[in-house]
C-alpha cells in the first residue's frame, strides 16, 4: 500500500504537507484528555499567514490536557492522489487522521471557502451533514467573522463559537473533557456546550419561513458574542511556527488593538470587533522581541484595522525602532489612514521602508465617501499623496469599492478623476524618480454584510458591475502609469448571496460541492455556472438574497446573535447614509451604539471622562 509520504514526490510544493517546522508542537496523544484539529479551509501558505490560527494553536497547546494540531486543504494534485489511493486527510504535526480527533474546528474567514470545509470533511471520511454523524464521530465546530451569520453552514457544523476565540476556547475544551469523562452522549455534550455564553448549536432550533421565502420564526434564543476583557493581558504566542516555504504573510505580526472607532457603514469588521481595545507599547515591544528572537524573521508587521489610529503610536514606533535598529529587521506599517498620514508619520515610515504605500479612499466622490461615513476629504487624499511623492515614494496603491449604496456613474467617474489628479501632482512635483510613479488601483464590488448599516441594502447585479469596471478599465486602465485590478463580478455575486443567506443555503452549498465546486476563491477554479446549477436544483432564487432590499422590520437570519451594537443604531446609520450625513469617530464622542454595555476599552475611557 502506498504511503502518504510517497505521494509527496509527485505533487506541487510538497513542503506544504511535511510539517516539522521550527516551533511546531508535538504531543503524545495518549497523554492527553482531548485533541483538537484546527482546520483552515485553504492551502498551507494562506492558512499559515492567519494570526487567529497562531493564537488559538498556542492557547490550546498551553494546556496540559489538550493537544492541538493543524490541518490545511490539500491542493488539487494531492487530493486526486489521496482519493485514488483511499488515503484520509491527516494532521500536519503527527499525521494523525483528522477523524480520530475529538474536535475539528474550522475558521470561517471568507464565504467562498465554504465548499472547502465540506471537501475537508469528506476527505476525512466524516459525514458532511451533522444530522448523519454517529456517536463516536468528532464534534465539528466553527468560528471566525463569517460565523457571525452561521446559518448557511448550520446543517454541517455541530456548534459555532461566536466572537473572540481566545475568550471561549478553554471553556469549550473543559466541557468536552468533562463530557468524555462522564461518557456523555453526543446530544448531551452539545446541550452542555449550548449553555456557554457565545456558543450556538444549530440543531437545537427549527426555522420556519413565509411563502415569500423570508423567515417567519428564527432562532428563539439570543447568542451573545464573546469579547476579551483585558486585551493588554490576553495570551499571545511568544513563538511563531516558521514555515520551510514562503507564505503570504511571511513575518512576525503583533496585534496593536482590536476593533475600530471609525464606523465605516460598509465594514463588518469595524462593527463585529467593537469596542476598541489596545495593548500598551510596553506589551507590544516585549511581544515583538520574543517573536523575533524565537523565529529569526527579518520583518515585523503591526496588525490592526487602522494602524495609525493607535493612540500611543509615536511611543510604540520609537521603541520598536530601537529594537529593530542594527538587527536588519524591517518594520512595516499596513492599514494607514489618509486623514492622519502626517509628516511625522512619514518620517517614521521613511526610517522603516520605502516599498510602497497603500491608501483606501473607497469612493471616488466626496458625496459617496460621506454616504459610507469614510470621513476623509479630497484634500486629505491629495495632501497625503503629495506628501508621499515629495518624500520619495514611487509606488502608491489605492483601493476603491464599486456598487456602494446610492452610487451612480458620476461616482465611478470620480475614481478616474482622483487617479488623474494624483498623476498630475506627481508630474508637477519637483521630485522625479528614475522609475517614475506607479499607481496600482484596485476595485472590489460592494457586498452587503451582516451587522452593518448596509445589511438591508441590495447588491448590484452582475451586468451593472461589469459596466462599472469596464468603464474604469477603458479610462484609467489605458494609462501606462496605472495598473488597474478588479474583482470578479461573478464571485462577488455568489459571495453576496451566501453572506446574507439563511439555513436553506446549506443545501445549495452542498449541491455546489457535489457539482465540483471547491477553492472558489481561486480564479482558476471558481465556476459560476455550477453554482447557478446548484440553486436551480434546490429551487432557490439567488436574487432573493443579494439583489433584494430588506425591510427594516424583516427577521434577518442572524438577528439572534448579539454583537453588542444594537439594530436601532444600525438603522439610524442607514438613514444618515441616505441623508449624506456623517457620524463622528468613537474616539471623539460616544455614538451610543450599544457596545458600551461591555464596559471595556474605549467605552470605559469615555465613562471615566
Amino acid at each position: 500500500m502506498i504511503t502518504y509520504d510517497q505521494l509527496l514526490r509527485d505533487v506541487e510544493k510538497p513542503v506544504r504537507y511535511t510539517g516539522g517546522e521550527l516551533n511546531s508542537i508535538i504531543k503524545n496523544h495518549d497523554d492527553m484528555k482531548a485533541s483538537f484539529a484546527f482546520c483552515f479551509p485553504d492551502v498551507y501558505e494562506i492558512g499559515m499567514s492567519h494570526l487567529g490560527m497562531k493564537i488559538l494553536y498556542h492557547i490550546l497547546n498551553l494546556r496540559d490536557d489538550t493537544v492541538c494540531e493543524r490541518v490545511f486543504t490539500p491542493w488539487v494534485d494531492l487530493e486526486e492522489k489521496m482519493r485514488e489511493h483511499n488515503l484520509l486527510l491527516t494532521s500536519l504535526e503527527t499525521k494523525k487522521p483528522v477523524k480520530e480527533f475529538d474536535v475539528i474546528g474550522f475558521t470561517l474567514q471568507y464565504e467562498m471557502s465554504f465548499t472547502n470545509v465540506l471537501n475537508m470533511l469528506d476527505l476525512s471520511d466524516i459525514q458532511i451533514f451533522s444530522s448523519e454523524r454517529k456517536e463516536k464521530d468528532p464534534l465539528i465546530c466553527a468560528g471566525g467573522p463569517c460565523a457571525m451569520n452561521p446559518e448557511p453552514m448550520a446543517d454541517f457544523i455541530d456548534f459555532f463559537m461566536i466572537g473572540e476565540g481566545e475568550e471561549v476556547i478553554n471553556e469549550v475544551m473543559d466541557v468536552i473533557i468533562l463530557a468524555k469523562e462522564k461518557n456523555n452522549s453526543r446530544k448531551q455534550t452539545l446541550l452542555s456546550l449550548s449553555k456557554l455564553i457565545g456558543v450556538y448549536v444549530p440543531s437545537l432550533y427549527n426555522i420556519t419561513y413565509n411563502e415569500d421565502g423570508t423567515i417567519k420564526e428564527g432562532v428563539t434564543d439570543s447568542i451573545e458574542k464573546r469579547i476579551i476583557k483585558n486585551f493588554d493581558q490576553v495570551v499571545y504566542p511568544d513563538k511563531f511556527i516558521v514555515p520551510y516555504m514562503n507564505i503570504v504573510h511571511d513575518r512576525v505580526m503583533v496585534e496593536l488593538f482590536r476593533g475600530c472607532s471609525r464606523g465605516c457603514r460598509f465594514c463588518q469588521a469595524g462593527y463585529i470587533y467593537r469596542p476598541v481595545r489596545e495593548k500598551t507599547p510596553k506589551t507590544l515591544i516585549k511581544q515583538s522581541k520574543s517573536l523575533l528572537d524565537s523565529s529569526g524573521y527579518e520583518e515585523l508587521s503591526l496588525s490592526s484595522l487602522s494602524t495609525s489610529d493607535y493612540s500611543q503610536f509615536e511611543e510604540l514606533i520609537n521603541g520598536l525602532l530601537e529594537l529593530t535598529d542594527g538587527q536588519q529587521v524591517s518594520l512595516s506599517l499596513p492599514s494607514l489612514r489618509i486623514d492622519n498620514f502626517t509628516i511625522e508619520l512619514l518620517k517614521k515610515a521613511s526610517a522603516i521602508r520605502k516599498s510602497g504605500l497603500t491608501f483606501a479612499p473607497e469612493a471616488g466622490t466626496q458625496r459617496l465617501r460621506d454616504v459610507i461615513n469614510k470621513n476623509i476629504t479630497e484634500n486629505d487624499i491629495f495632501t497625503s499623496s503629495e506628501l508621499a511623492i515629495k518624500n520619495g515614494w514611487t509606488n502608491i496603491k489605492l483601493y476603491f469599492m464599486l456598487g456602494l449604496p446610492t452610487e451612480n456613474m458620476d461616482d465611478v467617474k470620480g475614481i478616474a478623476d482622483l487617479v488623474f489628479e494624483i498623476l498630475r501632482i506627481y508630474k508637477e512635483s519637483t521630485y522625479k524618480s528614475k522609475k517614475g510613479l506607479t499607481l496600482t488601483v484596485s476595485t472590489a464590488f460592494f457586498v452587503p454584510k451582516a451587522f452593518t448599516p448596509f445589511q438591508w441594502e441590495p447588491q448590484d447585479n452582475i451586468e451593472l458591475m461589469k459596466e462599472k469596471f469596464t468603464y474604469l478599465n477603458n479610462v484609467i486602465g489605458q494609462s501606462r502609469k496605472v495598473k488597474y485590478n478588479w474583482h470578479d463580478p461573478d464571485v462577488s455575486s455568489i459571495e453576496g448571496v451566501i453572506a446574507r443567506g439563511d439555513r436553506k443555503l446549506s443545501q445549495v452549498i452542498y449541491e455546489a460541492y457535489k457539482n465540483g465546486c471547491k477553492f472558489d476563491s481561486w480564479g482558476q477554479f471558481f465556476n459560476y455556472d455550477k453554482w447557478i446549477e446548484a440553486f436551480k436544483t434546490c429551487g432557490i432564487n439567488p436574487d432573493l438574497y443579494n439583489l433584494r432590499k430588506r425591510e427594516d422590520d424583516e427577521i434577518l437570519p442572524w438577528d439572534f446573535i448579539d454583537i453588542g451594537v444594537n439594530k436601532k443604531h444600525l438603522l439610524k446609520e442607514k438613514y444618515k447614509a441616505y441623508e449624506v450625513k456623517t457620524t463622528e469617530n468613537c474616539m471623539e464622542a460616544c455614538t451610543y451604539c450599544g457596545i458600551q454595555k461591555y464596559q471595556e476599552g474605549i467605552c470605559l475611557e469615555h465613562n471615566q471622562n
